[in-house]
């Protein structure tokens, strides 16, 4: 019970991270096969191209998603330990399709279960993973529902934690698959697991080769997750970091797992070839900044709002500060008291708001005479 009400606490405090607006003109002239596709880039949830993101459908194994990072939160919650032992219950054991065969009464840890679910789509694990965690399989999809609320898919439902049924109450879209995937990819740590091309358990008995073979082949590949059943078809969210910058590319329901690859390559090829992260922050320290009548002198500044901007590739960008000579005390922390305006090109792409670092309460009658006193036994 106190694994459950940790992991519930910790799903309560995370935020939702909302897709940016697309940026304008982008993908334009890109075709894919995909019924559905998105391309996002990660840090800031900008989608670079979708065609019929929001159409909803079964996922398959793309489901698992959502189940390794229930995983993963727990792990990093300390809600379980990667060296907890897993013991494989029947009803695990007796999952068929993607799966390391567990017998009942099998034991593994949490580490060995998760590195099966996210290289070979363990069906059998990711069933024993849910039951470690919630006690059941159904408590821990209630789970994946609410954490869907919460990261505001709006199109996803989830009636079990494999993908491996179509019951027509288990379903995705494209545009949520990416934004469940940005929220997994936030965790640096899955990325241990999802890179894995070749593995093995059991003491090197049972070898382990990953689903996803853009692991293999696609440079700076860091993941994500295959899917296929007869029903969805071939699904992928595909993932790739290159110098700072990390991009997720989902297809769905392709005909063939060659076109899936294809498409998710075509997308991220040219993510990498068009755009780039500008920062939205300048080089040089923001300045202290005078405050009239406070019960200090300064007040430090801070940056507010997003740390970054993605924007087509070429030219460099420009910092323009503009700040007033001081502030009248008091000022309360957060106040906007300036702004950063970027540009490129002599375009504006973002005025960043800057704000006071803290509060600065206005100086007392008493403070204000010792200081006073002060200035003048100094003359």
């Amino acid at each position: 019970m106190k694994r459950v009400v940790s992991i519930v606490l910790l799903l309560l405090l995370l935020p939702a991270l909302p897709a940016a607006s697309p940026v304008p003109g982008a993908g334009g002239g890109l075709t894919v096969s995909a019924p559905s596709a998105v391309l996002m880039e990660k840090e800031t949830g900008t989608v670079l191209f979708e065609k019929n993101a929001r159409d909803t459908g079964f996922p398959a194994s793309v489901t698992k998603i959502m189940t390794m990072l229930l995983i993963v939160e727990a792990i990093e919650s300390g809600a379980v330990s990667p060296d907890d032992v897993v013991t494989a219950s029947e009803r695990a054991a007796s999952f068929g399709g993607s799966c390391v065969y567990l017998e009942a009464g099998e034991q593994m840890s949490v580490h060995e279960m998760l590195k099966c679910i996210a290289v070979v789509s363990a069906n059998d694990c990711a069933v024993a993973m849910a039951e470690h965690l919630c006690g059941s399989e159904e408590v821990f999809v209630r789970r994946m529902n609410e954490r869907a609320k919460e990261l505001g898919l709006e199109h996803t439902h989830f009636s079990n934690c494999t993908g491996l049924f179509d019951d027509g109450e288990h379903f995705t879209c494209a545009l949520d698959v990416a934004l469940m995937s940005r929220e997994l990819l936030r965790h640096e740590s899955i990325k241990a697991y999802t890179t894995i091309w070749m593995d093995s358990i059991r003491g090197g008995e049972f070898e382990l080769v990953n689903t996803n073979k853009l692991v293999s082949r696609y440079p700076g590949c860091t993941g994500l997750k295959t899917g296929y059943t007869s029903t969805a078809r071939y699904c992928l969210s595909a993932s790739a970091e290159r110098a700072g910058v990390e991009y997720i590319a989902v297809v769905m329901h392709c005909d063939t797992a060659e076109k899936r690859n294809r498409d998710a390559e075509t997308l991220l090829n040219y993510a990498f070839a068009s755009f780039r992260l500008i920062p939205l922050r300048a080089e040089k320290a923001l300045p202290a900044l005078p405050v009239a009548l406070g019960r200090q002198d300064t007040v430090p500044l801070r940056y507010d709002g997003p740390e970054s901007l993605l924007a087509p590739k070429g030219g460099e960008p420009s910092y323009a500060l503009t700040l007033p000579a001081s502030v009248p005390a008091p000022v309360e922390e957060g106040a906007r008291v300036g702004t950063l305006r970027v540009s490129l090109g002599g375009e504006t792409l973002a005025e960043v708001p800057v704000c006071a670092a803290e509060a600065v309460r206005r100086i007392g009658f008493g403070g204000l005479a010792l200081r006073l006193a002060g200035s003048l036994v100094g003359l």
